[in-house]
């Protein structure tokens, strides 16, 4: 007799799964012969990114009629709430769009998981939780002071989900993640992701950018460093209703960063040096909890993770930067955020 005939297949729900990290978690999953449905609207991802094994649906978790059905439509033992905006700096100028997104669209989620009792509710949140540390790296345990309104919308729905365990039962994880770069990243996005703006722009023979003088100091952290654990998050008991730090460890300058993502693409460009925009100064994570829940081992350097990135932007060309259309707050946003490009 087949011992795995009646075996249950878990289900799965991945809203941003046609975006960067969300594709990547999927694949994963697809691994671990989940059955999954991606939930995206594409407003930052790609219909292409969308594993061919999974059923995709397009669509926003602001839409709670949609969120619904879908629920009703499929048993889900997990959600991955992966689909957000995620551009700190421009969030201080689109407040309104950022909670609708970030939050409300979370929100929406969460009520659904509690209604349909998932087991376990994967969220994606942010390393910019904790703001400026005089103490660094920042360890889970630190008070967050979140300093702009996409991580306040973050820290909001990582509360939501300690109240909503202790009140309904509902299982979660919650990942802070930070400066994640590779494969499938939305590099037309000139609002966020610092290393695939620069490989867009040397590609469109245009000077690398950056905020500030420069010496701003983040760890960056390549892909495969951060979807499969959140993908096998939810096999690991010791991992649910806690929050880990996930991602690289060793900090780099983002005038080192520009220099390492011009070796890695092998062109060469002036750097043009803006006005500096209000922005943590210096963070990076400790990630001894994850290291030790997930025994990971090692993460993969920079420079292999910025030729793997190098050889998919190549491939794939330069793309087209797009001005964000929804700016609710003019005063004092960067003024190259208003350019056409």
């Amino acid at each position: 007799m087949d011992q795995n005939k009646n075996k249950h297949k878990a289900v799965s729900l991945v809203t941003g799964g046609a975006g960067f990290i969300g594709s990547h978690v999927v694949n994963e999953l697809i691994k671990m012969s989940h059955k999954v449905i991606v939930l995206d609207d594409l407003s930052g991802g790609f219909r292409e990114n969308v594993n061919p094994n999974a059923t995709f649906i397009e669509g926003s978790i602001v839409d709670h009629k949609l969120v619904e059905q879908i629920f009703s439509n499929y048993k889900f033992d997990y959600v991955f709430h992966i689909a957000a905006y995620a551009a700190e700096g421009l969030s201080h100028f689109i407040k309104r769009f950022n909670y609708n997104n970030n939050l409300i669209g979370s929100v929406n989620l969460i009520n659904e998981s509690i209604k349909h009792k998932i087991k376990c509710f994967v969220f994606t949140s942010s390393i910019a939780v904790y703001g400026s540390s005089k103490q660094l790296p920042v360890r889970e345990d630190f008070i967050p002071h979140p300093e702009d309104s996409y991580a306040i919308a973050k820290l909001a729905v990582e509360q939501e989900l300690k109240i909503t365990h202790e009140m309904f039962g509902l299982n979660f994880i919650i990942f802070r993640s930070h400066n994640v770069y590779g494969e499938h990243q939305n590099i037309g996005d000139r609002y966020r992701n610092v290393i695939g703006i620069f490989m867009n722009e040397l590609m469109r023979g245009e000077p690398l950018t950056i905020f500030g003088d420069g010496e701003q100091t983040r760890a960056f952290s390549y892909i495969d460093d951060v979807a499969p654990y959140i993908a096998r998050s939810v096999t690991i008991d010791d991992a649910y209703n806690e929050i880990f730090n996930i991602g690289g460890d060793k900090e780099y300058t983002i005038n080192e960063l520009a220099n390492a993502v011009m070796d890695a693409m092998k062109i060469k460009r002036q750097i043009l040096y803006l006005p500096p925009r209000n922005e943590v100064k210096h963070v990076y994570a400790d990630h001894s909890k994850a290291k030790k829940i997930f025994k990971i081992s090692q993460t993969v350097p920079l420079s292999i993770g910025l030729q793997r990135m190098a050889n998919w932007a190549k491939n794939v060309g330069p793309r087209k930067s797009k001005k964000f259309e929804d700016i609710e707050i003019t005063d004092k946003l960067p003024s190259i955020w208003l350019e056409d490009k």
